[in-house]
């Protein structure tokens, strides 16, 4: 069973978590360019995977669980590392994106980033790095993690 956990998982998190840190890396790009259709799409993309994404997760306690390795550490670094990006996505990214959407149209229309624009773009560029970077070294652990069976 842990192995249908662990190709659920695994694909949850390639096909969930990848749309989000591929739209949300190219927000801020797209904001200095002042594409506002391509912002929606993009804000759309990371909030819709977001909530896809929550299976990653659950998938990976189910793993935890049958392969009995929920308490080691690197196990519970992975959640606390998890738990971080979760909160920079709901708490960080998708708010900068809305407030990015909310801006007057009017500015965004000219296709010239204002200074308001270039500093929100610049914030979301690095939190949206930091987001990345989390889930990067999750997906190390979660390769050489300690105690490993294939040797690797």
């Amino acid at each position: 069973m842990s192995k249908v956990f662990l190709s659920i998982h695994v694909l949850a998190a390639i096909l969930a978590v990848g749309p989000v840190a591929v739209a949300a890396s190219m927000f801020p790009a797209a904001l200095k360019r002042g594409d506002t259709g391509t912002l929606r799409l993009l804000h759309r993309i990371c909030r819709v995977y977001a909530w896809v994404g929550i299976a990653v997760p659950l998938f990976g306690f189910a793993v935890a669980g049958t392969m009995h390795v929920t308490g080691d550490t690197w196990v519970l670094v992975s959640i606390g590392l998890t738990a971080v990006a979760a909160a920079v996505l709901v708490l960080l990214v998708l708010p900068g994106q809305r407030t990015a959407l909310a801006e007057p149209e009017a500015e965004a229309a000219g296709g010239v980033a204002t200074a308001v624009d270039t500093r929100l773009a610049a914030r979301l560029g690095m939190v949206t790095g930091v987001f990345n970077l989390l889930w990067a070294v999750v997906t190390v652990l979660m390769i050489i993690r300690p105690g490993s069976s294939t040797g690797v």
